[in-house]
């Protein structure tokens, strides 16, 4: 979700029926200060062009989780936590990070960040969880300890607590929101959850999958256009529209070894693919086969096309070339420095056995993963949650969180819709990006899911080119599809309804 381009809430906030004074100054949030955390600073923020007047107050909870809370000289009545990225231990001051702090405050909600318990310009990736508190302060206490202790400070402030509290993220973020519903559901009414990566041992296992396939018959970046436009012209049509996306990837035959142009024996060259590299990209579309059963999903065709202007969406993260992928980074520190009980900081995923190592993982998993089904206690509160996630996604499975959404189906019954609903995006990158309607407001409604009871039948997604609007196209609920009505320009959303695929 493009975050920038996003209108953000403010049409429904009606902040001025409801807004709250402090009725403390700013200053004096520091005398909260107690064992469980502590106020380094509560400082008076002036309006600016960014944000209206705040008080910002920075603190750390035991043992080193670095918090941030932002207080409104007027305030909605809502709390809002954003999420992290990647292995997180972001300063709470990035640009992307203050933005999102501005934005919020201008929609008159508290807002409150967290860098989960490390600081990643002396602990890059993985390696923090040498320290297992630190561990467990980036998989889920962090969390939690965040949001209750913004919830102390915005009652001490405004003499009262916030009706409605919120939380969204993306990747990481959207692990985040669902450790969120499945270990503290009392924390938040509203969830977002943008393209989580809720099964994280197992993504990294996928990411050990696709590089040892490469590693054996490595793909240049000069063939995924070749690659790109035969799984296009193979997929795309398969809606009934060729609008230029793939709905929905499962739903494609797609074979490497028959819809590739495949090179003579002994032969190499940028019109063709060697018989090493159709077998690779047959692995990576393949299911992952660990400890003798499919251990995670095949990686959806899509992510492969080059948006206009931009680079295809493998690369860097699946494919590059002279150099170690994103995945490769992540999937290493992950082995070397959280999988294992015994740290091993010499760990080479070349070394990975699959049908021995995911045994080894049991702990981790724990630890680390979103993946129960189990939200009946969130449910039963009377929360909800929007998830999303592109069909191209290149750094994260989409299957992965739809068959996590199909599982709570199984196990919460008919009756899931009515508090957690699943959006695809068919084309979009990781986040946002790509090729589809990536820029998406899901906070908006689900706020009046949460406020009005009026659940999301359809998100309206943009596509910009140049600064303009492009494409407008409705993202329905899963599994419903956007489907043509069969009149009109393909580039607007009226012209599209959710239906049954």
């Amino acid at each position: 979700m493009d975050l920038l381009l996003i209108g953000w809430l403010a049409a429904t906030l009606n902040a001025a029926d409801s807004e709250l004074k402090p009725k403390m100054r700013c200053i004096d949030l520091r005398s909260l200060t107690g064992y469980e955390f502590s106020v380094i600073s509560a400082t008076a923020v002036p309006p600016s062009p960014e944000a209206p007047e705040y008080c910002r107050v920075a603190g750390q909870i035991l043992p080193q989780v670095q918090f941030e809370l932002a207080l409104p000289a007027s305030w909605g009545r809502r709390l809002y936590m954003f999420g992290n990225g990647g292995y997180a231990g972001e300063s709470l001051d990035a640009p992307q990070r203050a933005g999102m702090r501005h934005r919020a405050l201008r929609s008159g909600f508290a807002v409150t960040q967290t860098n989960t318990g490390h600081d990643a310009a002396s602990e890059p990736l993985g390696t923090f969880a040498t320290d297992r508190q630190k561990l467990l302060d980036y998989a889920f206490r962090s969390l939690h300890v965040t949001a209750e202790t913004a919830k102390k400070i915005v009652r001490a402030y405004y003499g009262q607590p916030q009706e409605k509290a919120y939380f969204e993220g993306c990747s990481t973020g959207g692990r985040q929101g669902l450790i969120l519903a499945q270990r503290f559901p009392e924390d938040f009414e509203g969830i977002v959850v943008g393209a989580p990566v809720l099964d994280f041992s197992g993504t990294m296992i996928s990411y050990t999958w696709i590089a040892r396939a490469l590693a054996a018959a490595p793909i240049p970046l000069a063939k995924m256009k070749m690659l790109a436009e035969r799984v296009y012209a193979k997929c795309d049509p398969v809606d009934g529209l060729a609008d230029g996306l793939i709905e929905d990837p499962r739903r494609c035959d797609f074979s490497p070894s028959r819809d590739l142009p495949n090179c003579a024996a002994g032969v190499d060259g940028n019109d063709c693919f060697t018989a090493g590299q159709v077998a690779a990209i047959e692995k990576i579309y393949g299911d992952v086969a660990a400890g003798g059963q499919r251990r995670f999903p095949g990686w959806p065709v899509g992510a492969e096309i080059a948006p206009p202007g931009g680079q295809s969406g493998w690369n860097n993260w699946l494919v590059r070339d002279g150099d170690r992928t994103i995945s490769v980074a992540f999937s290493e520190t992950f082995f070397r420095y959280l999988a294992f009980p015994r740290k091993d900081p010499q760990f080479e995923l070349s070394r990975f056995d699959f049908d021995k190592d995911p045994q080894r993982l049991a702990e981790i998993h724990q630890i680390l993963d979103a993946t129960d089904p189990d939200l009946s206690r969130f449910r039963a509160r009377g929360g909800k949650i929007v998830m999303y996630f592109g069909w191209a996604d290149q750094a994260l499975n989409a299957r992965m969180g739809v068959e996590y959404y199909e599982t709570v189906r199984e196990r919460m019954g008919a009756s899931t819709p009515d508090f957690f609903r699943l959006f695809m995006v068919p084309g979009m990158f990781h986040c946002t990006g790509g090729v589809g309607v990536s820029s998406f407001d899901t906070l908006t409604p689900l706020r009046a899911w949460v406020e009005k009871g009026t659940a999301p039948d359809e998100i309206i997604g943009v596509r910009k080119t140049e600064g303009r609007i492009a494409r407008t196209r409705p993202l329905c609920p899963y599994p419903q599809v956007a489907k043509y009505k069969g009149s009109g320009s393909i580039d607007d959303a009226a012209n599209f309804a959710c239906r049954e695929p």
